[in-house]
């Protein structure tokens, strides 16, 4: 069993983000040619509290060495207001061939970056030219958007931030200019003046209800929709949307869950990011609406990209190894 923890999977993501992008995107194509096998994930909830959650995400990633596993992630957004990180999660990854676990990593980087990994993918996927990007929700998973973003997207140029604490985004701003430098910050002062400043958003909130119809959105927008329930039922059902896996965004009470619901079918949903990333379904981005991209975050992808850090940990001679972990 080898051991990562948080600064050691760190040191093997840093500056790796073009091989987290080709896992990623290899886990999507791998997803929509159906080898994969990925389990709805289990939400673990508590008496008498609506906001935190445990959620289990086990997986099958079927590549040339194939891997299974599961992620253990929880989100308790109170821990923000204490200086603590929002989500934390563990890793553990199986051998194909005795069903061993063989590794366990600290898996809250690997969440965040497979994350944003995503949505960056989508946006080089559905391309139109963007010199901005608007960031709704200042916490770890947009800082990691903008990160990807820059590396899919490299004409960006402006970033305009947005949170209900504008000292939080002020905070994030500094932390931009400090850390990835080359882009002019603004924060809006609104949810729509974010919204109607470029035609490349990324929502990365808590929000456990919509909130907004993006009705401040310019039409030919392309909306990052990660923390799949800001956007209204009505937002949805008049956009171009692309999704992960149609199964698994529609439940949970998701944006696209609520649209299901209120219209009986899923005709909206338009396409998956693996059948565009893999060439069977070819899309553009609308330009007289909006088109989104909802994914829900398949384990396949944690998979992916844990599979990427035990290898390049083991090779670099970091973390813990307990050879007798199974006595």
């Amino acid at each position: 069993m080898l051991i990562l923890g948080a600064a050691q999977v760190r040191q093997v993501l840093d500056g790796a983000e073009q091989d987290v992008l080709s896992a990623v995107r290899s886990a999507y194509v791998l997803h929509a040619a159906g080898r994969t096998v990925v389990p709805h994930s289990s939400f673990l909830r508590f008496p008498d509290d609506d906001r935190n959650r445990i959620i289990a995400l086990p997986a099958y990633l079927g590549t040339e060495s194939p891997v299974a596993g599961i992620k253990w992630i929880s989100s308790f957004p109170g821990n923000v207001a204490n200086g603590l990180e929002r989500a934390s999660a563990a890793l553990i990854l199986n051998s194909m061939e005795t069903g061993h676990p063989t590794a366990l990593l600290e898996s809250s980087t690997i969440s965040a970056r497979r994350t944003a990994a995503s949505a960056a993918l989508a946006a080089a996927a559905l391309p139109a030219g963007d010199t901005g990007v608007a960031l709704v929700g200042c916490g770890v998973i947009n800082f990691e958007v903008l990160r990807f973003l820059r590396e899919t997207v490299p004409s960006l140029e402006t970033v305009t931030l947005f949170d209900l604490s504008r000292e939080r985004s002020e905070a994030f701003g500094r932390r931009v200019e400090e850390e990835l430098g080359g882009l002019k910050v603004e924060v809006a002062g609104s949810l729509n003046a974010a919204l109607s400043s470029h035609r490349l958003i990324s929502f990365a909130t808590v929000a456990g209800v919509p909130h907004t119809a993006a009705e401040a959105c310019a039409p030919g927008t392309l909306i990052l929709h990660v923390s799949l329930r800001d956007l209204t039922a009505s937002a949805i059902l008049r956009a171009v949307n692309v999704v992960d896996d149609a199964d698994h965004v529609c439940r949970a009470s998701t944006s696209l869950h609520l649209a299901e619901q209120e219209v009986g079918h899923r005709n909206f949903i338009d396409a998956s990011i693996g059948e565009l990333l893999g060439g069977s379904v070819s899309l553009q981005r609308a330009a007289d609406r909006l088109t989104i991209f909802s994914p829900f975050g398949l384990g396949a992808l944690d998979l992916a990209v844990a599979a990427l850090v035990a290898d390049r940990a083991q090779a670099m001679g970091i973390g813990t190894s307990l050879p007798d972990f199974l006595g």
